[in-house]
Protein backbone atom coordinates (compact mmCIF):
# COMPACT_ATOMS: atom_id res chain seq x y z
CA UNK A 1 0.00 0.00 0.00
CA UNK A 2 1.38 3.38 -0.99
CA UNK A 3 1.98 5.91 1.77
CA UNK A 4 -0.17 9.04 1.56
CA UNK A 5 1.21 12.49 2.29
CA UNK A 6 0.30 16.16 2.17
CA UNK A 7 2.45 19.26 1.90
CA UNK A 8 1.30 22.88 2.11
CA UNK A 9 3.25 25.66 0.41
CA UNK A 10 2.66 29.07 2.00
CA UNK A 11 2.96 32.23 -0.11
CA UNK A 12 3.96 35.66 1.18
CA UNK A 13 0.97 37.34 -0.46
CA UNK A 14 -1.46 37.05 -3.33
CA UNK A 15 1.07 38.52 -5.74
CA UNK A 16 3.52 35.71 -5.01
CA UNK A 17 0.71 33.17 -5.26
CA UNK A 18 -0.27 34.38 -8.71
CA UNK A 19 3.38 34.46 -9.86
CA UNK A 20 3.92 30.83 -8.80
CA UNK A 21 0.56 29.37 -9.75
CA UNK A 22 0.48 31.12 -13.12
CA UNK A 23 -2.18 33.04 -14.98
CA UNK A 24 -5.42 31.11 -14.43
CA UNK A 25 -3.35 28.45 -12.63
CA UNK A 26 -1.52 27.48 -15.84
CA UNK A 27 1.62 26.44 -13.94
CA UNK A 28 -0.40 24.27 -11.56
CA UNK A 29 -2.00 22.50 -14.52
CA UNK A 30 1.47 21.53 -15.76
CA UNK A 31 2.19 19.96 -12.36
CA UNK A 32 -1.20 18.22 -12.38
CA UNK A 33 -0.44 16.74 -15.81
CA UNK A 34 2.88 15.32 -14.60
CA UNK A 35 2.33 14.24 -11.01
CA UNK A 36 -0.28 11.89 -9.59
CA UNK A 37 -1.30 14.26 -6.82
CA UNK A 38 -4.15 16.57 -5.84
CA UNK A 39 -3.49 20.32 -5.94
CA UNK A 40 -5.82 22.64 -4.03
CA UNK A 41 -5.21 26.39 -4.09
CA UNK A 42 -6.35 28.28 -1.00
CA UNK A 43 -5.60 31.91 -1.78
CA UNK A 44 -2.16 32.42 -0.22
CA UNK A 45 -1.24 28.73 -0.04
CA UNK A 46 -1.49 25.53 -2.04
CA UNK A 47 -2.03 22.01 -0.71
CA UNK A 48 -0.43 19.04 -2.49
CA UNK A 49 -1.68 15.60 -1.44
CA UNK A 50 -1.41 12.03 -2.67
CA UNK A 51 1.27 9.34 -2.87
CA UNK A 52 4.28 10.43 -0.82
CA UNK A 53 6.86 10.26 -3.61
CA UNK A 54 4.74 12.26 -6.05
CA UNK A 55 3.88 14.87 -3.42
CA UNK A 56 7.52 15.27 -2.42
CA UNK A 57 8.67 15.88 -5.98
CA UNK A 58 5.88 18.33 -6.83
CA UNK A 59 6.41 20.24 -3.57
CA UNK A 60 10.15 20.47 -4.20
CA UNK A 61 9.53 22.04 -7.60
CA UNK A 62 7.12 24.56 -6.10
CA UNK A 63 9.60 25.50 -3.35
CA UNK A 64 12.46 25.91 -5.82
CA UNK A 65 10.30 28.15 -8.00
CA UNK A 66 9.37 30.12 -4.89
CA UNK A 67 13.06 30.52 -4.05
CA UNK A 68 13.77 31.67 -7.61
CA UNK A 69 10.90 34.18 -7.50
CA UNK A 70 12.11 35.63 -4.20
CA UNK A 71 15.55 36.10 -5.76
CA UNK A 72 14.00 38.49 -8.27
CA UNK A 73 13.32 36.22 -11.26
CA UNK A 74 9.97 36.28 -13.05
CA UNK A 75 8.62 32.73 -13.33
CA UNK A 76 7.70 31.65 -16.85
CA UNK A 77 6.45 28.44 -18.38
CA UNK A 78 10.05 27.56 -19.20
CA UNK A 79 11.10 27.38 -15.54
CA UNK A 80 8.07 25.24 -14.71
CA UNK A 81 8.40 22.78 -17.59
CA UNK A 82 12.17 22.52 -17.27
CA UNK A 83 11.89 21.85 -13.52
CA UNK A 84 9.38 19.09 -14.18
CA UNK A 85 11.66 17.60 -16.84
CA UNK A 86 14.64 17.53 -14.47
CA UNK A 87 12.59 15.99 -11.68
CA UNK A 88 11.11 13.32 -13.93
CA UNK A 89 14.56 12.63 -15.36
CA UNK A 90 15.96 11.88 -11.91
CA UNK A 91 17.93 15.14 -11.72
CA UNK A 92 15.79 16.96 -9.17
CA UNK A 93 18.79 17.52 -6.90
CA UNK A 94 20.27 19.83 -9.55
CA UNK A 95 17.37 22.27 -9.33
CA UNK A 96 18.55 24.35 -6.39
CA UNK A 97 22.14 24.75 -7.59
CA UNK A 98 20.89 25.63 -11.07
CA UNK A 99 18.54 28.32 -9.83
CA UNK A 100 20.82 29.73 -7.13
CA UNK A 101 23.82 30.69 -9.30
CA UNK A 102 23.52 34.42 -10.07
CA UNK A 103 26.11 35.49 -12.65
CA UNK A 104 25.30 39.19 -12.65
CA UNK A 105 22.62 41.70 -11.68
CA UNK A 106 21.64 43.94 -14.60
CA UNK A 107 21.21 47.72 -14.46
CA UNK A 108 17.49 47.13 -13.90
CA UNK A 109 18.11 44.83 -10.93
CA UNK A 110 17.34 41.60 -12.79
CA UNK A 111 19.31 38.56 -11.65
CA UNK A 112 20.85 36.68 -14.59
CA UNK A 113 21.44 33.00 -13.93
CA UNK A 114 21.64 29.79 -15.98
CA UNK A 115 18.19 28.43 -16.79
CA UNK A 116 19.16 24.95 -17.97
CA UNK A 117 21.86 22.41 -17.15
CA UNK A 118 23.33 23.03 -20.60
CA UNK A 119 23.63 26.73 -19.80
CA UNK A 120 25.18 25.91 -16.42
CA UNK A 121 27.83 23.76 -18.10
CA UNK A 122 28.41 26.53 -20.67
CA UNK A 123 28.96 29.17 -17.96
CA UNK A 124 31.32 26.92 -15.98
CA UNK A 125 33.27 26.06 -19.13
CA UNK A 126 33.78 29.74 -19.98
CA UNK A 127 35.01 30.42 -16.45
CA UNK A 128 37.62 27.66 -16.59
CA UNK A 129 39.01 27.93 -20.14
CA UNK A 130 40.88 30.48 -22.24
CA UNK A 131 38.73 29.73 -25.31
CA UNK A 132 35.18 28.33 -25.23
CA UNK A 133 33.02 27.24 -28.16
CA UNK A 134 29.27 27.48 -27.58
CA UNK A 135 27.64 25.45 -30.34
CA UNK A 136 23.91 24.92 -30.65
CA UNK A 137 20.50 26.08 -31.87
CA UNK A 138 19.08 29.59 -31.65
CA UNK A 139 17.48 30.57 -28.37
CA UNK A 140 19.86 28.68 -26.08
CA UNK A 141 21.40 31.87 -24.67
CA UNK A 142 24.87 31.34 -26.13
CA UNK A 143 25.52 34.96 -27.04
CA UNK A 144 23.62 36.60 -24.19
CA UNK A 145 25.35 34.55 -21.47
CA UNK A 146 28.74 35.22 -23.05
CA UNK A 147 28.03 38.97 -22.97
CA UNK A 148 26.86 38.69 -19.34
CA UNK A 149 30.08 36.93 -18.34
CA UNK A 150 32.10 39.51 -20.27
CA UNK A 151 30.40 42.36 -18.40
CA UNK A 152 30.93 40.55 -15.09
CA UNK A 153 34.65 40.15 -15.88
CA UNK A 154 34.87 43.86 -16.69
CA UNK A 155 33.10 44.84 -13.46
CA UNK A 156 35.43 42.57 -11.47
CA UNK A 157 38.44 44.11 -13.27
CA UNK A 158 39.52 40.73 -14.59
CA UNK A 159 39.85 42.34 -18.03
CA UNK A 160 40.33 45.89 -19.27
CA UNK A 161 38.02 45.84 -22.27
CA UNK A 162 35.33 43.92 -24.11
CA UNK A 163 35.59 43.12 -27.80
CA UNK A 164 32.56 41.73 -29.60
CA UNK A 165 32.61 40.78 -33.25
CA UNK A 166 30.54 39.06 -35.96
CA UNK A 167 31.18 38.20 -39.60
CA UNK A 168 29.02 40.37 -41.89
CA UNK A 169 28.47 37.49 -44.28
CA UNK A 170 25.33 38.81 -45.95
CA UNK A 171 27.16 42.04 -46.89
CA UNK A 172 30.31 40.27 -48.07
CA UNK A 173 32.67 42.72 -49.76
CA UNK A 174 29.84 44.57 -51.56
CA UNK A 175 28.99 47.25 -49.01
CA UNK A 176 29.26 50.24 -51.33
CA UNK A 177 25.54 50.53 -52.06
CA UNK A 178 24.77 51.12 -48.37
CA UNK A 179 24.85 54.69 -46.98
CA UNK A 180 27.47 55.85 -44.46
CA UNK A 181 31.00 54.79 -43.58
CA UNK A 182 32.09 51.17 -43.12
CA UNK A 183 31.06 51.08 -39.45
CA UNK A 184 27.57 52.30 -40.32
CA UNK A 185 27.32 49.76 -43.12
CA UNK A 186 28.00 46.79 -40.83
CA UNK A 187 26.14 48.06 -37.75
CA UNK A 188 22.92 46.17 -38.67
CA UNK A 189 24.84 42.89 -38.38
CA UNK A 190 26.15 43.88 -34.94
CA UNK A 191 22.78 45.05 -33.56
CA UNK A 192 22.12 41.90 -31.44
CA UNK A 193 25.38 42.56 -29.58
CA UNK A 194 24.46 46.20 -28.95
CA UNK A 195 21.05 45.12 -27.66
CA UNK A 196 22.54 42.60 -25.21
CA UNK A 197 25.04 45.14 -23.84
CA UNK A 198 22.39 47.83 -23.40
CA UNK A 199 20.09 45.37 -21.62
CA UNK A 200 22.82 44.38 -19.17
CA UNK A 201 24.62 47.68 -18.58
CA UNK A 202 21.93 50.23 -19.26
CA UNK A 203 21.97 52.76 -22.10
CA UNK A 204 24.05 55.44 -20.33
CA UNK A 205 26.82 53.15 -19.06
CA UNK A 206 26.98 51.38 -22.41
CA UNK A 207 27.41 54.66 -24.30
CA UNK A 208 30.12 55.90 -21.91
CA UNK A 209 32.12 52.67 -22.19
CA UNK A 210 31.79 52.73 -25.98
CA UNK A 211 33.08 56.32 -26.14
CA UNK A 212 36.03 55.44 -23.90
CA UNK A 213 36.89 52.44 -26.07
CA UNK A 214 36.38 50.03 -23.17
CA UNK A 215 33.75 48.27 -25.27
CA UNK A 216 34.49 47.64 -28.93
CA UNK A 217 31.89 46.16 -31.27
CA UNK A 218 33.38 45.57 -34.70
CA UNK A 219 33.15 43.34 -37.78
CA UNK A 220 35.50 40.36 -37.89
CA UNK A 221 37.71 41.97 -40.54
CA UNK A 222 38.87 44.49 -37.91
CA UNK A 223 40.54 41.69 -35.91
CA UNK A 224 43.18 40.89 -38.51
CA UNK A 225 46.76 41.73 -37.50
CA UNK A 226 45.89 42.48 -33.86
CA UNK A 227 46.93 40.83 -30.59
CA UNK A 228 44.06 41.06 -28.10
CA UNK A 229 45.42 41.32 -24.55
CA UNK A 230 43.59 41.76 -21.22
CA UNK A 231 40.27 41.52 -23.04
CA UNK A 232 37.13 39.41 -23.07
CA UNK A 233 36.53 38.67 -26.75
CA UNK A 234 33.32 37.24 -28.21
CA UNK A 235 32.90 36.01 -31.78
CA UNK A 236 29.19 35.63 -32.52
CA UNK A 237 27.53 33.89 -35.50
CA UNK A 238 30.78 31.98 -35.97
CA UNK A 239 29.14 29.40 -38.23
CA UNK A 240 29.53 32.05 -40.95
CA UNK A 241 33.30 32.31 -40.68
CA UNK A 242 35.51 30.52 -43.17
CA UNK A 243 38.23 28.17 -41.95
CA UNK A 244 40.89 30.85 -42.58
CA UNK A 245 38.91 33.52 -40.75
CA UNK A 246 38.47 31.26 -37.74
CA UNK A 247 42.18 30.46 -37.55
CA UNK A 248 42.98 34.16 -37.87
CA UNK A 249 40.61 35.03 -35.05
CA UNK A 250 41.70 32.33 -32.61
CA UNK A 251 45.36 33.25 -33.02
CA UNK A 252 44.61 36.83 -31.90
CA UNK A 253 44.40 35.61 -28.27
CA UNK A 254 46.85 37.52 -26.06
CA UNK A 255 47.88 37.36 -22.41
CA UNK A 256 45.15 37.99 -19.85
CA UNK A 257 42.40 37.42 -22.40
CA UNK A 258 39.51 35.04 -22.76
CA UNK A 259 37.56 34.17 -25.91
CA UNK A 260 34.07 32.82 -26.48
CA UNK A 261 33.00 31.63 -29.93
CA UNK A 262 29.28 31.08 -30.50
CA UNK A 263 27.33 29.75 -33.45
CA UNK A 264 24.65 27.47 -34.82
CA UNK A 265 25.82 24.97 -37.47
CA UNK A 266 22.20 24.70 -38.58
CA UNK A 267 22.19 28.31 -39.83
CA UNK A 268 25.24 28.53 -42.09
CA UNK A 269 24.93 31.29 -44.72
CA UNK A 270 28.26 30.71 -46.45
CA UNK A 271 28.35 30.01 -50.19
CA UNK A 272 27.88 26.36 -51.15
CA UNK A 273 31.10 24.40 -50.83
CA UNK A 274 32.75 26.81 -48.36
CA UNK A 275 33.76 25.13 -45.08
CA UNK A 276 32.40 26.65 -41.89
CA UNK A 277 35.24 27.70 -39.61
CA UNK A 278 33.12 26.88 -36.56
CA UNK A 279 32.36 23.32 -37.64
CA UNK A 280 35.98 22.66 -38.56
CA UNK A 281 37.47 24.24 -35.42
CA UNK A 282 35.12 22.30 -33.13
CA UNK A 283 36.51 19.08 -34.64
CA UNK A 284 40.19 20.09 -34.75
CA UNK A 285 40.35 21.61 -31.26
CA UNK A 286 38.24 19.07 -29.36
CA UNK A 287 40.34 17.90 -26.41
CA UNK A 288 42.97 20.65 -26.65
CA UNK A 289 43.98 21.88 -23.19
CA UNK A 290 42.59 25.31 -22.32
CA UNK A 291 39.78 25.04 -24.90
CA UNK A 292 36.25 24.02 -23.96
CA UNK A 293 33.53 22.98 -26.38
CA UNK A 294 29.89 23.00 -25.20
CA UNK A 295 27.16 21.66 -27.44
CA UNK A 296 23.72 22.96 -26.51
CA UNK A 297 20.59 20.89 -27.15
CA UNK A 298 17.01 21.77 -28.15
CA UNK A 299 15.99 21.36 -24.48
CA UNK A 300 18.25 24.35 -23.69
CA UNK A 301 16.15 26.69 -25.85
CA UNK A 302 14.79 29.56 -23.71
CA UNK A 303 12.10 30.87 -25.98
CA UNK A 304 8.45 30.12 -26.61
CA UNK A 305 7.58 26.41 -26.36
CA UNK A 306 6.86 26.43 -30.09
CA UNK A 307 10.48 27.46 -30.82
CA UNK A 308 11.76 24.36 -29.03
CA UNK A 309 9.41 22.19 -31.08
CA UNK A 310 10.51 23.95 -34.30
CA UNK A 311 14.19 23.28 -33.49
CA UNK A 312 13.44 19.62 -32.73
CA UNK A 313 11.36 19.20 -35.91
CA UNK A 314 14.11 20.66 -38.11
CA UNK A 315 16.74 18.50 -36.40
CA UNK A 316 14.66 15.37 -37.05
CA UNK A 317 14.06 16.39 -40.67
CA UNK A 318 17.77 17.06 -41.34
CA UNK A 319 18.71 13.77 -39.70
CA UNK A 320 16.25 11.98 -41.96
CA UNK A 321 17.71 13.66 -45.07
CA UNK A 322 21.22 12.49 -44.14
CA UNK A 323 20.09 8.88 -44.46
CA UNK A 324 19.35 9.33 -48.16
Amino acid sequence: MQKAAEEIIEFQDRQEAQALLGERDEFVRVLMDNFDARFVSRGESISISGEAGEVEQAAKIMRELQYLYRQGTAITMHEVRYSVGLMKGGKGEALHNLFSDTILVTSRGRHVRPKTLGQRIYVDTIKHNFITFGVGPAGTGKTYLAVVLACAALRNREVEKLILTRPAVEAGEKLGFLPGDLQEKVDPYLRPLYDALQDILGQDVFQKLMLKGVIEVAPLAYMRGRTLENAFVILDEAQNTTDKQMKMFLTRLGFGSRMVVTGDPGQIDLPRGVTSGLVEAAKILDGVKGIGIVRMEPMDVIRHDVVTRIVEAYAAYEKKLQKF
